[in-house]
């Protein structure tokens, strides 16, 4: 077996908005919500299926899932690879965005149902050091979930270090999925969840057509040049600060410890007029 990276956009949104394969979606979302018994999820509608997308333009249109339950609550899973300016607020806006919508203007508010924000995150956000974190409205003092229709759940995979080994609830064997399937070439002894089963062989390149591995090596090709245009735009900023401070006569060394340069780049600077 070889397995595609689930970061990718396009797997992502192939594993977990697939209309035909909903056990998957369901599965994840109990486990992250540590639903039991008859609070569990048993059907969701995807609001947001999967499609394969149009690649004429040169730009793939990023969609979330988003799903709702038989008790029409509203599920937000995103999947975000590098943090960006603003991300709270974007979060509390999609979140915020999406609970307001279930109603028009006039419409009864006890026809709003709770909303659901699942962010998997490939960064860091939070002081948490648990890898999943939990966040509601709460009174400051009491602790009190009075405001109880909006929640953030955030998973964040750089504090996700457990070995196959280690995995102890069903949550772990998730997250170890999405954060190592694109090392592996087997599915882990101890899956025993169907969902997350599904979920393996839908990430297994064997059982994707052409388009959509055409689709998924242009995302990953799309990445590694936004990338490249960061790493690029650091350094010139970097060689311009080490110009000045050339040109203020500092010695390689403090310009180095200013700048993240090597010694060699900084004297190759000095030659280059």
């Amino acid at each position: 077996m070889k397995f595609v990276d689930v970061k990718n956009d396009v797997a992502f949104r192939k594993i977990f908005g697939n209309e035909n394969r909903k056990e998957v979606l369901i599965s994840f979302l109990n486990a992250v919500l540590l639903l039991q018994e008859n609070h569990k999820i048993v059907n969701v509608d995807i609001l947001t299926p999967y499609q394969l997308p149009d690649l004429k333009g040169g730009k793939v249109t990023i969609v979330d899932v988003k799903a709702k339950d038989q008790n029409d609550k509203t599920y937000i899973v995103e999947m975000q690879v590098a943090e960006v300016d603003g991300f709270d607020k974007r979060v509390l806006y999609y979140a915020s965005k999406s609970y307001a919508a279930q109603i028009e203007r006039g419409d009864q508010y006890e026809n709003l149902n709770s909303t659901y924000f699942i962010g998997i995150l490939d960064f860091v956000v939070t002081k948490n050091p648990s890898y999943i974190n939990r966040h509601k409205i709460t009174d400051t003092e009491t602790n009190e979930n009075y405001l109880k229709d909006i929640e953030f759940n955030f998973i964040e995979l750089p504090k996700f270090n457990k070995r196959e080994s280690e995995l102890e609830s069903i949550i772990d064997q998730w997250v170890y999925f999405i954060k190592n399937a694109v090392n592996l070439h087997v599915i882990p002894e101890n899956v025993k969840d169907e969902g997350l089963k599904i979920a393996y062989e839908d990430a297994d390149k064997h059982n994707w057509t052409a388009a959509e591995l055409d689709a998924y090596d242009y995302v990953l090709m799309r990445e590694q040049d936004d990338r490249g245009r960061l790493t690029f735009a650091v350094r010139k900023q970097q060689e311009n600060i080490a110009r000045k401070l050339i040109q203020r006569g500092r010695d390689n060394a403090e310009i180095a410890e200013d700048t993240g340069l090597s010694v060699e780049q900084i004297e190759k600077l000095r030659t280059d007029k």
